[in-house]
């Protein structure tokens, strides 16, 4: 999970924001380090061409130093930073070179969901996307507000329960990366991370069909028990039988998780007295 190492186009943009942003502000930073080394050593006891005016009050020209640098600097970083900020729109479209694909995520106590509706399939805290397609995530929470952050790919966003954010993002190198929560949410934050997996378009054909076959479905009474708050350490795959789950989560037609008021019922399995587990969420 490095920023500083981009696999994809909205990652890389996010890299130079941040570099441009740093070299701006050291371009301050570094200079005044440097005069306050230079005036304690040019202005010490022991140095007799050191000058001092007790009945100095006002410089124009120092005062214009003073405040027009600085206001220089605010005035490009905040360039920098507001033009990065629209370029870099989540909902914008980025280009592509394979078909894109439409990802409707669920945040969760204390897991992701991950549904493909053109594919027919869906994951749990595993998504699987292909190389150099564009990314159309759709995103909401089932339970309280979240936050979804692939630092690979980019553009930390918001999932709320009720609404649906839109993200789009591009994978530009075969791999696996990781993806998590970058918004408290209850005793199993920590846990609540998830595998990333940037195959080629073939393997991603064949990741959905064989994903399309399994038995585990994905409707309403599956999403009932997923939506109960825990720290599950598979990551299934299922066969989406409710086209319109996503659609149902966004709109309230399927109330919202408990959320984080109940994490202390977070059911732990008890140890193993004969020595041969650990307790474990």
């Amino acid at each position: 999970m490095n920023i500083l190492d981009p696999q994809g186009p909205v990652a890389a943009a996010e890299k130079v924001i941040l570099i441009d942003s740093i070299a701006i502000m050291l371009a301050i930073v570094l200079p005044t380090i440097a005069a306050i080394f230079a005036f304690a050593y040019w202005f010490r006891h022991s140095n007799p061409r050191a000058f001092y005016w007790p009945d100095w009050e006002y410089s124009g020209r120092l005062e214009l130093v003073v405040w027009s640098i600085p206001a220089l600097t605010v005035i490009l970083l905040g360039g920098v930073a507001w033009i990065g900020a629209h370029q870099l729109d989540p909902a914008r479209p980025v280009q592509g070179t394979g078909p894109g694909v439409t990802v409707q995520v669920v945040s969760l106590d204390w897991k992701w969901l991950f549904i493909y509706p053109d594919q027919r399939v869906a994951s749990l805290n595993s998504l699987t996307v292909p190389i150099g397609s564009p990314l159309h995530l759709q995103l909401t929470s089932g339970s309280v507000m979240n936050v979804f952050f692939i630092p690979s790919l980019g553009s930390m966003i918001y999932t709320m329960n009720g609404m649906v954010t839109r993200l789009e993002l591009r994978a530009d190198e075969v791999g696996d990366l990781q993806g998590l929560s970058a918004h408290f949410s209850g005793d199993g934050f920590p846990d609540m991370l998830f595998d990333v997996h940037v195959v080629s378009q073939t393997q991603f054909d064949d990741w959905a069909s064989g994903a399309s076959k399994s038995s585990q479905a994905l409707d309403r009474k599956t999403y009932g028990e997923l939506i109960k708050q825990s720290v599950p350490k598979d990551k299934p795959v299922y066969n989406l039988t409710d086209p319109l789950l996503f659609h149902d989560i966004a709109t309230q037609m399927i109330p919202p998780g408990p959320g984080p008021e109940l994490t202390t019922n977070l059911a732990r399995p008890k140890a193993d007295t004969g020595g041969g587990g650990k307790d474990a969420r």
